[in-house]
């Protein structure tokens, strides 16, 4: 590829491969996710080891004809997103999430650019919860598998911020009791929907809410960045 053919990309995941290279899940919105072969980039004189990290804005050509491909062009398309302590977990959570729901070849330039600016707004944001859900939220409407946060499942009223709900996986929100198990507020739902402020108990709810449906998605096997989040 050219230059002018280079295409925005991102590092979700890097592992060795072979003793002077390394194997990159990357992600662009041209092609979506797919793995490279980075050749050479462990060798002391090469000159794209130190972009070749997670939340570094890249641009990168490749070449190949199967599914692994081979990186041919590597430069900064902007200066690494600085994410410490907090975030630093929550841009691994998120990168470990795209990588277990996004299919190989499945391009999104939507969702791409939406994990563009979620790194930035964790890299900014005081409280990094509103940016995982928000992120979550988009990421299963991406896939096929939105949710319905502002209408009633049976009746399709609009959902009543004065009530309690149980979230049906398959149909949306349907009334239920104060008491009931994994229960969700009206007015907990409607926020999402609308991207607005949490207090503490509803960003419990939210929480509980996504954690239920992203493992209806992802099965058996548990998230590693959020057992490390967890530690800390």
């Amino acid at each position: 590829m050219t230059r002018s053919t280079l295409h925005h990309a991102f590092i979700l995941h890097s592992r060795p491969y072979s003793n002077t290279s390394l194997l990159l899940e990357c992600f662009t919105a041209l092609k979506g996710r797919f793995p490279v072969i980075a050749k050479g980039a462990k060798s002391q004189r090469s000159e794209t080891a130190g972009l070749l990290q997670p939340f570094s804005p890249l641009l990168i050509g490749w070449c190949g004809k199967g599914e692994v491909k081979t990186l041919t062009s590597c430069e900064a398309a902007a200066p690494a997103i600085a994410l410490n302590k907090k975030s630093l977990f929550c841009g691994f959570y998120i990168n470990e999430l795209t990588m277990r729901l996004l299919e190989r070849q499945d391009p999104h330039a939507r969702l791409f650019e939406f994990y563009s600016r979620s790194l930035n707004r964790l890299a900014e944001a005081e409280e990094v919860e509103p940016v995982l859900r928000q992120y979550e939220k988009v990421l299963l409407s991406e896939l096929g598998y939105g949710l319905i946060l502002d209408q009633e499942a049976e009746t399709g009223a609009p959902v009543d911020p004065e009530k309690q709900y149980r979230y049906d996986l398959e149909h949306g929100p349907v009334p239920t009791g104060s008491d009931a198990k994994l229960s969700i507020s009206g007015s907990t739902l409607l926020a999402l929907e609308h991207e607005q402020p949490l207090n503490r108990e509803g960003r419990r709810e939210a929480r509980a809410l996504m954690r239920r449906v992203l493992a209806h998605y992802l099965g058996d096997r548990p998230i590693k960045s959020r057992e490390l989040f967890q530690m800390q």
